[in-house]
């Protein structure tokens, strides 16, 4: 019987509080950082919100993919710069039942590429 190979690749991350409430430690694989929560709920605020470190998230992915991607295709991709926003609008909320973002972008400053490479890169991880 044969079997197949998986593609399935597996990340957890951890977090736990902290003496300051609304203080969070959160640790990945070997590495650690604070989050804290926002001073609009009562909290320090003095280190990276949870919305900071998920838009962080959306593009530090967004860096990686394109890279990914352009050695993939042989793209001569030099620089890659995302610029994240978003925000939540309590007085129109999104859905009733959950805190979500009211509306984000996402702004792409490439070096090294045509327009027309961009635009391909751009719209590759639009669809990922």
């Amino acid at each position: 019987m044969t079997t197949a190979t998986s593609q399935e690749r597996r990340y957890g991350v951890a977090a736990s509080s902290t003496a300051t409430p609304g203080r969070v430690l959160c640790s990945a694989r070997h590495h650690h950082f604070v989050v804290d929560g926002p001073v609009g709920n009562g909290f320090p605020g003095e280190a990276i919100t949870p919305i900071e470190v998920f838009l962080a998230a959306v593009a530090s992915c967004g860096v990686e993919l394109l890279q990914a991607f352009a050695r993939q295709d042989g793209i001569p991709l030099e620089t890659v710069r995302v610029q994240v926003e978003g925000a939540v609008d309590r007085s129109r909320p999104v859905r009733p039942d959950a805190t979500v973002l009211s509306w984000a972008t996402a702004d792409f400053e490439l070096g090294g590429v045509s327009q027309e490479q961009g635009e391909q890169l751009v719209e590759r991880f639009k669809k990922t």
